[in-house]
């Protein structure tokens, strides 16, 4: 099974395991997955931490059962036996297989795949799920979706459509590849088929999207209290990502000044910008926009027409092992990406306005508001 621990929720917040399956599902999805979501069909247990419904301040402990565990229970025992299975030793190109096993000096992959596999996200998503129903309860609202799998990429984004954000990460749940734009939909189906046929994989991009966030979370004073730090850390720390982008991202680099920066303006008692180049975020701080952030996702390692590589016992080439793996996990990938951004903002939401309970944090977040409408 897999089992995470959240501490430092505040208390009396409303929370179910239902909530937190919704998410699961989601990441569970998505067009191009592999055989291993039909047999798993994650529910998320609370163990602790929560009473008649609600959060007490303790610890949140979840678990999520492996329902396929009966089959690999003599090979993954934790006692000593006879029936370990077969050792895994042909390498992997793009996994971590090969530097896991020279990092920890092992002589079966098998040690290094399963803890390195994506599998480990489904807590991650737990988590943020109750991160995400906390940070509800200050209207705000965190989703995602692709802009990219392959070559297709779609039209819009968080950034152009400032506007529409809410419309279009609702839109986005209605796509198998969670795309909003229905023509890009279609051909990114018919490249996912088109690599499954070949026995290959494709990657992509997804785009996160924090919606109603104050300003004034996160720092500029330290490097290490950036919001922007922690969001861009969070992002890569999901398996197979390669890049982060926030807001405008890398396009700013080509253009000048004039076209990159948001200009402030005031207006209805409040400062704003017509733009969001920024992405939300200035000098590591937000500054009341919308939160922008793109990851791009390498193609899957494994792939079913393996590549050449090396088994690491004799040393002699061979064809890389082969697992049960997705053909592309690009939609899910969204969905962890909703998840890790959602455990951040939470916590710079609770750096910044403090509470043990929701009501006190509440009354904290509410005071600052007002004092925001007074500067």
């Amino acid at each position: 099974m897999l089992t995470a621990i959240l501490e430092g929720m505040v208390a009396d917040l409303s929370l179910s395991s239902e909530e937190i399956n919704k998410d699961l599902a989601r990441r569970q999805g998505g067009y191009g997955r592999g055989e291993r979501m039909k047999i798993e069909k994650d529910k998320a247990e609370i163990l602790s931490g929560v009473r008649n419904g609600k959060t007490i301040g303790s610890p949140i402990s979840i678990i999520i059962r492996n329902l396929d565990w009966e089959n690999w229970e003599d090979v993954m025992t934790v006692e000593s036996g006879d029936k370990v299975g077969a050792s895994v030793t042909n390498l992997r190109p793009g996994h971590a297989d090969l530097a896991g096993v020279l990092k920890y000096g092992q002589k079966d992959i098998r040690n290094i795949l399963e803890r390195a596999s994506a599998r480990e996200t489904a807590a991650r998503v737990a988590v943020g799920a109750v991160a995400k129903r906390f940070l509800s309860e200050f209207n705000i609202i965190v989703g995602s979706h692709v802009v990219r799998i392959g070559g297709i990429s779609c039209q819009g984004s968080g950034v152009s459509k400032r506007e529409n954000v809410e419309a279009l990460l609702n839109s986005a749940e209605k796509s198998q590849v969670r795309c909003t734009d229905e023509k890009a939909s279609k051909q990114m189906m018919a490249e996912i088929d088109k690599a499954a046929s070949d026995g290959d994989s494709l990657g992509g991009v997804f785009e996160v999207i924090v919606l109603n966030c104050p300003a004034g979370l996160g720092s500029h004073v330290h490097w290490d209290r950036k919001l922007k730090t922690k969001l861009a850390a969070a992002l890569m720390s999901i398996q197979a990502v390669k890049g982060v982008e926030i807001g405008m991202g890398f396009e700013a680099a080509a253009l000048r000044g004039s076209q990159v920066h948001d200009e402030i303006f005031y207006e209805n008692g409040k400062f704003t910008h017509k733009t969001n180049n920024a992405g939300g975020l200035e000098g590591g701080i937000t500054n009341g926009e919308p939160i922008t952030l793109r990851a791009a996702v390498k193609p899957i390692a494994t792939l079913r027409k393996p590549l050449k590589s090396v088994d690491i016992a004799s040393k002699k080439p061979t064809d890389a092992h082969v697992e049960r793996s997705d053909t592309c996990a690009v939609p899910a990938a969204g969905v962890i990406g909703e998840a890790v951004a959602s455990f951040e903002v939470a916590n710079a939401l609770l750096e910044k306005f403090g509470g043990d309970s929701l009501k006190e944090t509440l009354g904290n977040f509410k005071s600052y508001q007002k004092d925001m409408l007074n500067m």
